[in-house]
């Protein structure tokens, strides 16, 4: 009998997916949620309903993954770059919150007319008076660090620029979200677009993407190394690829600038 359009659950999808991959797991098709390579909606209880663009998004996901060997970060680029899945970040929560919600999701509250803290799935939660560690920050902290209004937060938040992670009921930022809504603050007030900056993001995406299948051989089943050499090796060819793309971005910098 054929699943109704729009309102699979897990168990039938995993059931078709294995008329043509016979030894996919339900496991997988959890882990790939996951990473972002899918996004069921929820039922009011929170059971995952897939609709027909989320089967064959998972079909090409696998497809990738297991034919062609793509790395998964590739993966999902690929996924959007095809319109089978929305250029939507996958939000970092703990397994404890997930169960909690119905949707794992952070949004930025728009208060008025003061800043305010942002909500976990709708829920106002409010500031911690300290952050966890001096590398973390409370949304009141963030918002006064970076200069920014909550709505502009929440902006980034929603542009995948800024991603903070949600303990429970209390979300907390990082050090590198705090460096990168500094960056994206100036360009916000000359005017430019959270979802333009957006493009950046997919851009370095990209990149990751990129040496993460040059770097795949020194990871891949009887490898001549072992894994803290090979992950040596990998953190020097981001470094040397990141000195070459800055060289390129002078370049071309120039010559825009007709310097």
């Amino acid at each position: 009998m054929t699943p109704t359009v729009g309102a699979m659950r897990i168990g039938e999808v995993h059931a078709v997916l294995r008329e043509e991959f016979p030894d996919v797991e339900l496991s997988k098709i959890r882990y790939y949620e996951d990473k972002g390579l899918v996004q069921p909606a929820r039922s009011r209880k929170g059971y995952r309903l897939y609709s027909e663009r989320d089967l064959a998004c998972l079909r090409e996901a696998i497809r990738l993954a297991n034919e062609e060997f793509v790395p998964l970060r590739v993966v999902r680029l690929r996924l959007i770059e095809q319109g089978l899945l929305d250029d939507v970040p996958a939000v970092r929560v703990t397994r404890q919150a997930a169960r909690e919600a119905a949707a794992a999701s952070v949004r930025a509250i728009v208060p008025a007319p003061e800043r305010a803290a942002l909500s976990v799935v709708g829920e106002s939660v409010a500031p911690a008076q300290d952050p966890a560690t001096p590398e973390h920050f409370t949304t009141a902290e963030f918002l006064s660090v970076t200069g920014l209004e909550a709505v502009e937060a929440n902006e980034l938040i929603a542009a995948g620029l800024v991603t903070p992670s949600t303990v429970g009921r209390e979300t907390s930022f990082s050090a590198i979200d705090v460096r990168v809504a500094t960056a994206a603050a100036s360009l916000l007030a000359r005017g430019v677009d959270a979802r333009r900056l957006a493009t950046l993001r997919r851009v370095v995406e990209r990149e990751i993407g990129i040496v993460d299948e040059w770097t795949m051989p020194l990871r891949q089943p009887g490898a001549s190394m072992d894994r803290d050499a090979a992950a040596k090796m990998t953190r020097d060819v981001l470094s040397e690829a990141a000195a070459l793309r800055a060289a390129l971005f002078e370049r071309a910098r120039a010559e825009y600038l007709a310097e």
